[in-house]
This record gives structure tokens, sequence and C-alpha cells, in this order.
């Protein structure tokens, strides 16, 4: 999930699944590093309909409730 500065606020992104935990890792840190957003995190969601969020890892800057 992609954040990105909306005043002095971090916005949350679109999103986008992954097939695996490293691919998630992978795709954050290239929404970060080569799309240009203020940062970004890579997370695991399981349960139905309760899920529970297992944080990966961020890059650059995330909200505190992301920060691992």
């Amino acid at each position: 999930m992609p954040f990105d500065f909306a005043g002095s606020e971090l916005a949350p992104g679109e999103q986008a699944k992954c097939a695996s935990p490293a691919a998630a890792i992978e795709r954050a840190q290239g929404m970060w590093k080569v799309f240009g957003h203020a940062g970004a995190a890579a997370f695991v969601r399981t349960g139905y309909p309760e899920s529970r969020i297992t944080m990966l890892r961020t890059f650059g800057a995330v909200p505190e409730d992301f920060e691992t």
C-alpha cells in the first residue's frame, strides 16, 4: 500500500494483491523508490471475516499504526 502526503497528513493509496510475501515487499519498495510515493507498506492480511494484519516491511514515511 503506497502513501502520499496530503497537506501535513499521509493519505493511503490503492492496495495491491501480491502472490507472495516476498512479492509484496518488492512491490512496496518499488512504489516508494521507483514511483516516488512518500512511503509504502507490505503486509499480509489473514482471516475472514475478522482479519489480522501482519506487517512485513515499511519503506519511507508511513502512518504510525503501520510502522514495524
